[in-house]
């Protein structure tokens, strides 16, 4: 394997997992030698160097991608209001995947969904819906989340198979799927009937 070809599989993969991750792992996956790994890695640190608001490190023989700790301040900015704020589309598409799929990996809904979901998996843990249910036995050992009783009580369940039928969730698989021409999941409804029927006027 070419030397940024090596990069860019590293870089993926440290992405998907965005969790520290073994060097004898990475070295296992992509079948390279200690010597051709640390020349790839030489290429993602000079990409993540200086003024970068991602940063590669690397303590003991893991290494992860990182922010940038200079731009911490607009982090919590951005982060810490999420407890204030209505579920967002975002959000209800993560949780939606979530509830039918889990236990399910950051990974994996991002797989599905096409884009990244830190921030819609932060303001669902922050509001309790979801939860750390454990580790995944694969690469890097992702940790899987689930949902919680709240997150019941919430949507109005007694149990998990009270959910709505799982009709489109399929879609979000396709690769060409675009969630502004899809129906609504059927979680993403029954969070909008919950909302109308908290606006009605009582009489």
């Amino acid at each position: 394997m070419e030397r940024l070809e090596l990069a860019s599989v590293i870089e993926t993969l440290l992405f998907i997992v965005g969790e520290p991750l073994d060097t004898g792992e990475i070295r296992k996956v992509t079948g390279t030698t200690e010597m051709e790994l640390r020349d790839a890695l030489s290429v993602l640190e000079e990409k993540y160097a200086g003024t970068s608001g991602i940063l590669l490190k690397e303590f003991g023989s893991m290494i992860q991608l990182s922010t940038n700790p200079a731009n911490a301040r607009f982090v919590e900015d951005l982060l810490n209001p999420v407890q204030k704020k209505s579920l967002s589309q975002a959000a209800l598409e993560v949780l939606s995947i979530i509830a039918y799929r889990q236990p399910v990996t950051r990974g994996e809904i991002e797989q599905i969904r096409g884009v990244k979901c830190d921030y819609a998996v932060m303001s669902l843990k922050q509001k309790g819906l979801i939860a750390e249910m454990g580790h995944k036995d694969a690469v890097g050992r992702p940790v899987l989340f689930g949902t919680t009783d709240l997150f019941l009580r919430h949507f109005g369940l007694s149990t998990l198979d009270d959910l709505p039928v799982q009709e489109n969730l399929e879609l979000l698989e396709e690769s060409e799927f675009d969630p502004e021409e899809a129906e609504p999941l059927p979680l993403l409804r029954r969070a909008e009937e919950l909302e109308e029927s908290e606006s009605e006027p009582e009489t």
